[in-house]
């Protein structure tokens, strides 16, 4: 069972998990028990076969403003090599709620709205598809505090803006808007702020609705894809499709076509 707290808000509704980053006088900057509350219930989520899709947002007006610099800065006087070992130590702490994220095999989505900033917008990009309103806004930031990215933004950032937009970004530590994210790849879908919530439900619903086996199986082979020879993938998608194709969501999707009906997916 998952650590409670009130820096993570957690609700299972229709097959959605929805996990809300709940610091909002901090921007919902990432604090230790947020830390470790997201990648318990990410854990769970992933075991969980109720779950079909995970979605996660910020309470208030803003997605995430990446670390803690207040903590930052109260840590300064500490001994070097001690405060090195405790960053060290603390980043390795994200490293399973990332690899959870690209190993679950059920779509996640992030909600955005306001600022998604360093480690908010590495988490975003970890995201398999992200909705933004149009008043969000994006940094990577870590340049202005005068250190490197993590939470896996120099691996998601080249492969989804290419490599020299990735330097500008990292680099100048610009803001960017919710539609320069989507048109750099970030983004999916801009909404109007008001609409943020209900096209988000929205969303959850159609994707929970769908042949979520099906959604793991494709996020895999999109995701080795970068990796592998034409030969492999071709070979791993011939895997996938008869996998997919002696499950019960196959049967009754070639049945509701032949039938003219929408599917009644089962996730199967």
């Amino acid at each position: 069972m998952a650590t409670e707290t009130k820096d993570l808000l957690f609700e299972q509704r229709d097959g959605t998990a929805t996990l809300t980053m709940n610091r909002p006088e901090a921007r919902n900057a990432l604090s230790l028990d947020m830390r470790k509350a997201m990648r318990e219930r990410l854990l769970e989520c992933e075991r969980d076969p109720a779950v079909r899709v995970v979605l996660i947002k910020g309470s208030g007006e803003h997605f995430m403003a990446g670390g803690d610099v207040k903590r930052f800065y109260n840590d300064l006087n500490v001994d070097d090599r001690l405060r090195y070992e405790g960053l060290l130590n603390g980043i390795h702490d994200l490293h399973p709620m990332i690899f959870a994220m690209q190993r679950m095999a059920k779509p996640i989505v992030a909600s955005v709205r306001g600022a998604a900033a360093g480690f908010g917008l590495s988490l975003v990009m970890a995201c398999d598809l992200a909705i933004a309103a149009e008043d969000a806004f994006f940094t990577l930031a870590y340049v202005h505090i005068g250190t490197t990215p993590d939470g896996g933004g120099t691996y998601f950032l080249p492969r989804q803006v290419g490599l020299k937009k990735a330097m500008e970004i990292a680099w100048l530590g610009d803001r960017f808007d919710a539609r320069a994210a989507q048109n750099l790849g970030i983004v999916n879908w801009v909404v109007p702020a008001a609409s943020l919530d209900s096209e988000t439900d929205k969303l959850a619903r159609r994707l929970a609705s769908g042949p979520t086996a099906v959604y793991g199986r494709s996020k895999k082979l999109l995701q080795q894809s970068t990796g592998c020879s034409l030969e492999s993938q071709l070979q791993a998608e011939a895997e996938m499709f008869a996998t997919s194709a002696i499950g019960n969501d196959f049967k009754e999707g070639v049945r509701a076509f032949v039938e003219k009906r929408a599917p009644n997916f089962a996730g199967g």
